[in-house]
């Protein structure tokens, strides 16, 4: 066990206070009189302006979930939240928007809550100083069955539950502040009847039998975005393997299906040594795939716990380089999303561009698979990915009960487009530098699109403003450096298959 959350996060915590308030003037929104109206609060996020709260920066989440063995019932819960305090606080809100609420407690001492919009707003009973430690506990139920109109949260399976928080629901699983800019470790304890299993993000860290039920434990050792966290409860087996420098990788599959996905969950150290002699270090302290046996219409990057459809791997329609690729994919994204994780969910780009860019590169590699002859066809098509998502850096806001929205082809190829006219630009040998020393220097931390342009500039050598402007912001794609060649697709000519099978969002985010 790490040491207590106040002890062991402070340093991590007074490191990042500035990324913790997002933007400084939404602060002053939290300074509200006790007798206002609750109102629903945010950070300022430009494409999810009620997501996040200010005010605060969590330290650490102490999840406990009790599972009824039935995945229609909802779950008994509670919530330990530690936070370190960036203003004088009257009330407290936390995102939390599908369960019940039982009690709230400040500091060990009941609090007053009530509901606003998507927000917990608590009141406790004396208010709470700026630079001070806060614990609130929340006791709660959370409901598996969907929200009306919302996606995401929790993921009913064949066997049990699953989690797909990204890209605003891990509220709808727990109270948090639920926003990719505060970032926190996590401990998650889990319930369930004998006969379950239980996996969750990080290292296990301990399993209690007693009276028909069996409690798993898991802690991360790295922080963590609430979009990220997993947990896996069903009739599962977990499998144990040994990637590179001896690191634990372990897969979680529905026992049935356990020969069928062996073969594939094999494939694992070898793309995680591959991925290490392109940007460094594996990042975490454990990897592994959750297959979960439900239809989602993608996989996605929990972190060191990727969570993957079980059919895409047992089903021929896809030719087994593609299935590899999207391994590495999700794969990718433990560097680029997970511990670099985007500041703002505007800053998408960096996290599915490069995952993108590395899945793209592994067909290249190990199959075949040109990545010109990919960019060139993304390129066709990126003035009309533009138009309806918005350039890559600057993309539109999702529709009214579209979340996933945001995932569109000019987060993915269009992102990826953008990193193959970088490496266009400033030659191979220094994007290569870039890109270890980007999930270098912000490891376990949150980064923006300013950061990564500067950061080119600094290892190019060279002012890229104009060309960044252009090729992150600009309506109509640029001219391809080295490629004069390259033109924008008539706007009523369909994208090439391969774009729209590896860009659309449905395999993978």
């Amino acid at each position: 066990m790490l040491p207590t959350p106040h002890r062991q996060a402070t340093t991590h915590a007074r490191r990042r206070r500035t990324a913790a308030v997002l933007l400084a003037s939404a602060v002053s929104v939290c300074l509200v009189a006790a007798s206002a109206p609750a109102v629903p609060l945010g950070v300022g996020d430009r494409l999810f302006p009620y997501l996040g709260n200010p005010g605060y920066d969590v330290a650490s989440y102490d999840l406990s979930f009790t599972y009824p063995g039935n995945n229609s019932e909802p779950l008994r819960a509670v919530t330990t939240i530690d936070a370190w305090t960036t203003a004088d606080l009257d009330r407290v809100n936390l995102d939390f928007a599908h369960g019940t609420v039982h009690s709230v407690e400040v500091d060990g001492e009941p609090a007053e809550f009530r509901t606003a919009g998507e927000d917990l707003v608590i009141t406790p009973e004396d208010s709470v100083s700026d630079d001070n430690w806060m614990r609130i506990i929340v006791r709660h139920t959370s409901n598996p069955v969907p929200a009306k109109g919302r996606e995401g949260g929790w993921v009913r399976t064949a066997d049990g539950l699953a989690m797909a928080n990204q890209a605003d629901a891990a509220h709808l699983v727990f109270p948090c502040n639920d926003h990719p800019s505060d970032k926190a470790v996590f401990t998650i304890r889990v319930t369930a009847p004998d006969g379950h299993t239980a996996v969750a993000n990080g290292l296990p860290a301990g399993v209690d039998r007693s009276g028909g039920s069996t409690t798993w434990t898991y802690r991360t050792q790295h922080p963590m975005a609430t979009e990220l966290a997993q947990v896996s409860i069903g009739r599962s087996t977990v499998l144990h393997r040994t990637g590179p420098h001896g690191l634990p990788v372990r897969d979680v599959v529905p026992t049935r299906y356990r020969k069928a996905l062996e073969p594939w969950l094999a494939k694992t150290p070898a793309q995680m040594e591959w991925m290490e002699s392109k940007v460094g270090r594996y990042p975490f302290e454990t990897y592994g795939l959750l297959m979960a046996d439900a239809s989602t219409g993608f996989e996605l990057e929990t972190q060191t716990l990727s969570l993957f459809e079980r059919e895409l791997f047992t089903e021929p329609a896809y030719p087994a380089w593609y299935v590899e690729s999207i391994m590495v994919h999700e794969l990718a994204h433990q560097w680029f999303g997970d511990s670099v994780t985007p500041r703002t969910w505007s800053d998408l780009w960096l996290s599915e561009g490069h995952a993108t860019w590395y899945e793209a590169l592994y067909a290249e590699e190990q199959a075949d698979k040109p990545m010109r002859d990919r960019m060139k066809a993304a390129y066709g098509a990126s003035d009309r990915w533009r138009a309806a998502g918005g350039p890559p850096a600057a993309p539109k806001a999702p529709e009214p009960g579209r979340k996933t929205g945001i995932f569109r082809p000019n987060v993915y190829d269009g992102a990826a487009l953008v990193l193959y006219a970088l490496r266009q630009e400033i030659g191979r040998p220094a994007f290569e530098r870039l890109q270890r020393a980007w999930v270098g220097r912000h490891q376990d931390d949150t980064a923006t699109t300013e950061d990564f342009v500067r950061l080119a500039a600094e290892i190019s050598g060279r002012d890229l403003d104009g060309f960044f402007q252009g090729w992150l912001y600009g309506e109509k794609t640029p001219p391809m450096p080295g490629h004069p060649d390259w033109k924008p697709e008539a706007p009523a000519k369909p994208a090439a298959p391969a774009v729209v099978a590896a860009a659309a969002g449905t395999a993978r985010r």
